[in-house]
């Protein structure tokens, strides 16, 4: 299976902007640049999307992993934080920082700790990133 998404560049690094765009068409065309990276501009950028799809794909795998162990949430709510720093003349994503609050009625709270740990690693995305991750977990009964 292949996805596909495309970007489109016009100018310098700093005077420039950009979209992208989604085979699915949920981004179609979205500005991104210089000041939507790094001045808090409205538009999105790299790591914001990097971090949308981090959440969706724990989430999922944490869904599929609670499944395994007996276990439905009533919701999983995941959020992704990503660190860009300067780094080796460069800049390089070093960190996502991910904060889960599940609801699961009736769940063993070892099984959680778990599912939530086998999600993290195994996601495709946990995966592809050379990044540390790490994980705050919050479950509610």
């Amino acid at each position: 299976m292949k996805k596909t998404a495309s970007a489109h560049w016009q100018g310098g690094i700093k005077d420039g902007k950009g979209t992208i765009s989604t085979q699915s068409g949920v981004l179609s065309q979205s500005p991104y640049g210089f000041n939507t990276r790094f001045e808090d501009k409205p538009g999105t950028n790299p790591e914001e999307l990097i971090g949308a799809a981090h959440a969706g794909c724990f989430s999922m795998a944490l869904s599929k992993e609670l499944g395994d162990a007996g276990m439905t949430a009533e919701s999983i709510d995941t959020q992704a934080e990503v660190t860009l720093d300067k780094a080796d003349g460069g800049f390089a994503i070093t960190a996502v920082h991910l904060k889960l609050s599940a609801k699961i009625p009736g769940a063993d709270r070892e099984a959680f700790e778990k599912a939530v740990e086998s999600a993290k690693t195994g996601c495709p995305v946990s995966k592809v990133l050379n990044a540390e991750i790490t994980l705050e977990a919050t479950l509610e009964n």
